[in-house]
């Protein structure tokens, strides 16, 4: 599923997106052929579905030319250790 079907899931329908975003409904179901939403809309769609979808979901090979800040904050936020804290015993 692309991360636009998933936000027209979320949101309920194409013309909530529609609406999210100012335009109608069948300038997203052209979104959906093309499988690409323009970069001016995504951060619209990531409000209209609270962050379930995010501007790195709809354009994942451009993202941090588009939004420079975005790739900033994740330079900054640390990296999760995956292993568990050693117990003492």
């Amino acid at each position: 599923m692309s991360a636009l079907s998933k936000a027209i899931e979320i949101a309920g329908s194409q013309r909530l997106i529609a609406e999210a975003c100012g335009v109608i409904q069948p300038t997203v179901a052209g979104w959906l052929r093309r499988s690409h939403v323009p970069a001016e809309y995504c951060a619209a769609i990531e409000a209209a579905v609270k962050g379930a979808v995010t501007r790195r979901d709809l354009r994942p090979d451009d993202w941090a030319s588009i939004w420079p800040e975005l790739a900033a904050n994740d330079a900054t936020q640390p990296t999760p250790n995956p292993q568990p804290a050693a117990q003492e015993t």
